[in-house]
Formats: structure tokens, sequence, C-alpha cells
């Protein structure tokens, strides 16, 4: 491949507006890569899977006679919950984004950013999903007026496994009914 060829691969290449910032998506640079080495390879390994956090590794290459030769590779890391894409789909997810990390290491796709829409979208998720969590003030207030074995109610009301997962909004909701008993 040249650096033309390259060029040429990524004019074709549709973009997301994520902010006011173009990102290639993954499935965009998965077709490019198809177009420049059409017998390549994508191989996805996990490289650890732990208490809910994954981190996977996406290698990209061709063939050569007998072996194989990488070209980049890319990398990723997430949490189960730590989205609501993430809540069922957080190995898929993490996946996707090591293979778009890979291919954006190649060169595909990155006019403006090696991270992919997918990523970009996940990441602005994920501080969204953080803004928006129970306050330490809110669980404490909440662990002063309810026994160990109602908070644990609690929490699976709410389909967390802790208080701790509560967001702003689950946190008021227990607490007006906590007030509201005094």
């Amino acid at each position: 491949m040249t650096f033309t060829d390259l060029q040429k691969a990524n004019k074709t290449l549709t973009t997301t507006n994520i902010k006011g910032k173009a990102y290639t998506e993954v499935n965009q640079r998965i077709k490019a890569f198809r177009m420049l080495y059409p017998e390549g390879f994508i191989h996805t390994d996990i490289e650890s899977e732990k208490d809910g956090v994954v981190v996977m590794r996406a290698t990209v290459g061709i063939y050569e006679g007998e072996g194989m030769k990488v070209l980049a590779t890319g990398h990723a890391y997430e949490k189960e919950n730590s989205t609501q894409i993430n809540k069922t789909s957080y190995i898929e997810n993490c996946e996707t984004s090591a293979v778009g990390r890979a291919l954006g290491m190649l060169g595909i796709g990155i006019d403006t950013s090696v991270a992919s829409a997918e990523e970009v979208g996940n990441a602005i998720a994920q501080q969204e999903a953080l803004a928006e969590q129970a306050s330490e003030a809110q669980l404490c207030e909440i662990k002063q007026n309810y026994p160990a074995d109602q908070l644990r109610n609690i929490a699976e009301y709410f389909g967390h496994s802790n208080i701790n997962q509560l967001t702003e909004a689950e946190a008021n909701k227990v607490l007006a009914k906590a007030r509201a008993r005094k």
C-alpha cells in the first residue's frame, strides 16, 4: 500500500459529527481496510477480563508467504455497566474500539482523530453517566436513614448491585421518601 492508496481510501469514508468534529466510524475503517488489503486479517484477543473490566487487543495485518505481517495494533478498555450499552455488551464494545484504534494506527480514518466515532460517543456517555451519579452527600444521608439490609433492597430496586451506583435522580427519590417519613 502506498500513501496515495491510503489517501484515496480515506476519501471514501463517511464521518459522523460529534460536537462539531468529524469522526470515522469503525465500520467505515473496516471497509477501507478491506479495500486496501482484501486478503488482510483483523484478529482480536482479550488480554484481561476481571471484575467487569475487559482489555482487548486488536491486530491488523497481511499474510506473507507462510507467515503473517502485523501492520498495526490497538488496545481498548471497557467497564461493565459504565454506560447503557456496556450493561449488556461491554466486551463487544471493547472489541470494536480496539479494532477502530488498530485501523487508526494504520492510518485509516484519522484525518481528524485516531479515536473512532463509537469511541468518542462512548467516552461522552461515560462522562455524562459519571456526572449523573449520586453525590457523596446524598449517599451518606441515605446510609444514615436506612439499615444495611434496606440499602441492598434499594440498590436492587434500581437495578444496581450496591447503593453507591445510584444516580442523582434515584438518590433524590430515596431521600424524598426518607424525609417524608420524618
